[in-house]
């Protein structure tokens, strides 16, 4: 299964210590730059930086349709906007989002989403 994931299920799942329910389920989670940058780099020290960072469980992606990912920045963070390109450029099975304004930008453009908290 195909599954790119935004910086907020990454982190809420690492913050409870189940951070690999992830992989359990779905195998590796690729994850576009922005998402890589905000949990590894300005996330530093905080929980899921460092598994980011160390395994394979979560291959980065960087986007090519600039133009998408701009548009949705007008409304949603770098993370969130760069989450939902990655998922369109790569025709994901599942979208992990958990922010309602990325969540309703997501399905409006056709995909599957699931949040851990939403």
């Amino acid at each position: 299964m195909k599954v790119v994931s935004n910086t907020s299920p990454i982190i809420n799942l690492a913050a409870i210590g189940q951070l690999d329910l992830l992989s359990q389920l779905y195998g590796p989670i690729r994850i576009p730059q922005a998402v890589f940058h905000e949990i590894a780099v300005l996330g530093a020290g905080q929980p899921g930086a460092r598994e980011v960072r160390n395994t394979q469980d979560f291959p980065r992606h960087s986007i090519q349709n600039h133009s998408l990912c701009r548009s949705l920045q007008l409304t949603l963070d770098d993370g969130e906007a760069e989450a939902i390109t990655c998922a369109m450029e790569t025709q994901v099975d599942l979208l992990l989002l958990d922010e309602r304004r990325g969540y309703r930008a997501a399905t409006v453009l056709g995909l599957n989403v699931v949040g851990v908290l939403l």
